[in-house]
């Protein structure tokens, strides 16, 4: 048997696909963001603009944040020293676990070490613990959420993206006593859009399911404290667990689950991936407990950062680039072809110093390759306009008219 040929092989699909990742070797300037420095392909480093941080608000750069995890880690040191059940549950875990649980308005809540091991242990656990759940998800759901489901044991069934009609056919099949979980996200982040909640909220009542709801692409970023589009829609109290991230508009590393204490303690109790793994750093606690204190009570960071969205979308409107419709503050900006999508994202970084990475699949569907853009509220005017020229001047080169914005 030829292993080395067989994962060759595999590497070489990629490649012919045009969807192999490259990741770009960049260091972030303290205090300068979004201007970082390049060492991809040089000697030494460059200097570029980072345009597709999911850092959205910049709070890892934040005084506050940065101040938080200093402190931290001279008061405590670098580990938290073992799991939660060892040693590894400083009051800082705890303090930052009841302010996410306030953010929600939940009873409780629970720190995992991402977004992605969050949703998987949660999922599967609760899957598993309700007998015979169907869990129904919706097709554009995040892969940890998806590995979470599957996880479970349970049978699945797929809705059709933000179809409510599709979803209460589902449910309708579904007899009234069986346990049904409706997963789904708030935010879908490679098209912005956003799903109704209250909507699926009831029909959850209507027939008796729960609901989880990844928030990981919101929290920070909407609702008069940053606890998602569940808080900006009033409906958070409805929704029975929230699931969001520290690594994103929070600008740490993390992820977390809120909802009433039996289910935390539930997920406590039973998840493996709870259990079984060193917690969180209490530097990185420290630096995300900061920075959710901070956004609860101020707005500036979320407002400046919707404002330079719509300014960008409006700015690629008006240059004829095909920007794909979101109503939220991701903008996407449609390519079509995956050796296109790398071919502009290089000639971005090497030509014009503007990082953003092109997006393939299996994140999105063939056919519908992209740039992801994601201005932050330190991108200024000149930015957004360097960057739309360079986009303009590249889709010529290119000759990608065809798929210029109708």
């Amino acid at each position: 048997m030829d292993y080395n040929r067989i994962f060759s092989d595999a590497i070489d699909r990629l490649h012919d696909e045009g969807r192999y990742r490259v990741f770009i070797d960049i260091m972030r300037t303290k205090g300068a963001y979004p201007n970082a420095r390049c060492f991809h392909g040089h000697n030494g480093p460059k200097p570029i603009t980072v345009w597709c941080s999911n850092d959205y608000l910049g709070m890892g750069q934040h005084d506050k944040v940065i101040g938080a995890m200093e402190d931290a880690l001279h008061d405590v040191g670098a580990g938290s020293g073992g799991t939660r059940n060892i040693g590894g549950n400083t009051h800082l875990h705890v303090e930052l676990e009841n302010e996410l649980a306030d953010l929600h308005g939940k009873e409780g809540a629970l720190l995992f070490t991402s977004g992605y091991v969050s949703n998987e242990a949660a999922l599967s656990t609760l899957g598993k613990l309700l007998p015979g759940c169907i869990i129904l998800s919706d097709e554009l759901n995040h892969a940890s959420m998806i590995a979470g489901i599957k996880n479970s044991g349970c049978e699945k069934r797929i809705f059709r993206h933000n179809d409510l009609d599709h979803l209460e056919q589902l449910l309708m099949e579904i007899p009234e006593e069986t346990p049904k979980l409706i997963a789904f996200e708030s935010v879908y982040s490679m098209d912005g859009d956003v799903a109704p909640i209250e909507a699926i909220c009831d029909l959850a009542d209507r027939y008796s399911a729960l609901t989880y709801l990844d928030e990981v692409h919101a929290v920070g970023m909407y609702g008069a404290h940053g606890g998602g589009i569940s808080e900006r829609d009033g409906v958070a109290h409805r929704v029975t667990l929230i699931e969001g991230t520290l690594g994103k508009a929070f600008g740490v590393m993390g992820g977390y689950v809120a909802a009433d204490k039996n289910i935390i303690d539930c997920i406590r109790s039973y998840a493996p991936g709870f259990i079984f793994t060193t917690s969180l750093s209490p530097v990185l606690v420290a630096g995300a407990l900061a920075s959710v204190r901070h956004l609860k009570d101020c707005a500036e960071e979320r407002e400046a950062q919707q404002a330079n969205a719509a300014s960008l979308k409006a700015k690629f409107r008006d240059a004829g680039l095909p920007v794909m419709p979101s109503v939220t503050h991701i903008v996407p900006l449609l390519v079509g072809c995956p050796l296109k999508a790398k071919q502009i994202s290089d000639i971005l970084l090497a030509e014009y110093g503007l990082y953003v990475q092109p997006i393939n699949f299996p994140t999105v569907p063939r056919g519908t390759e992209r740039l992801r853009f994601t201005p932050g509220p330190n991108h200024d005017e000149a930015m957004m306009d360097e960057l739309t020229k360079a986009l303009v001047e590249v889709w010529d080169r290119l000759e990608l008219k065809d798929v210029r914005a109708a």
